[in-house]
């Protein structure tokens, strides 16, 4: 922890036993991992910026994550994984106006094309993903994603966490050709409950990525435990065009 870098940590202060405390240490192990089996599907690496400060006695003051720190992150991406080894904003906005416009086209790259490659989204509220855009009219320059609306210049990942509330949004978002993640469970309701329902509606969104917490059961909880309809990691669109 006293080494230089970004460090990863879930709740600083509280929850902060990360198996690998530096960022950059956690980034090599994916990539290590992604050069062991270079035709796995795209990896989606989300991740949050800790700077909420934390209401306990004597918990360490937090950082901001300014325009500074967030050319910090890119840095830290850039500097494990090569440029060829990452989807980056860049890449899939190609010659369009704006990265919207891109996805609005088509302009991902195919499964093919995609395979063996890592790419990162800053799950943030607005008012953080400003900053990592700063004056940019999409991401230009950048190495990650962001958590966008649909009618934003910058739009090519969103965050719909809800999938039985928010089916037909996260439908007509991937229709439309958006990179979409939602969750099967979260705060561990699902697993006290062994309710699968709200996984039932992930999988069945068409969501391209699908969270989970429990791809084993936990012990504490009882049998619940998300899979992927057939089993293994990755399927075709069950929704279709």
């Amino acid at each position: 922890m006293a080494r230089p870098g970004m460090k990863v940590i879930h709740v600083p202060d509280i929850d902060y036993r990360a198996v690998c405390p530096l960022f950059t240490d956690c980034l090599r192990e994916v990539r290590a991992w992604s050069k062991a089996h270079p035709d796995h599907v795209p990896i989606l690496i989300i991740f949050n910026l800790k700077q909420d400060q934390i209401e306990a006695p004597g918990a360490v003051p937090l950082l901001p994550f300014d325009a500074k720190a967030m050319d910090a992150v890119d840095a830290e991406i850039r500097s494990v994984f090569k440029d060829s080894e990452l989807i980056t904003p860049d890449r899939v906005q190609g010659k369009h106006r704006t990265l919207r416009e891109a996805v609005l086209a088509g302009g991902w790259p195919t499964l093919k094309a995609a395979r063996g490659k890592v790419m990162f989204a800053m799950d943030e509220p607005p008012a953080v993903t400003a900053v990592y855009r700063g004056a940019r009219k999409s991401l230009e320059g950048r190495a990650a994603f962001i958590n966008s609306e649909e009618a934003w210049p910058s739009a090519a990942y969103l965050t719909l966490n809800e999938p039985v509330e928010l089916q037909a949004r996260i439908r007509a978002a991937v229709k439309a050709g958006f990179i979409v993640r939602t969750r099967a469970d979260a705060d561990t309701w699902e697993a006290r409950r062994n309710d699968t329902a709200r996984q039932v509606a992930a999988f069945a969104s068409g969501a391209q990525y699908v969270s989970t917490d429990y791809m084993r059961p936990d012990s504490r909880f009882g049998p619940y435990q998300a899979r992927l309809p057939g089993g293994g990691v990755a399927r075709p669109d069950p929704v279709g065009p």
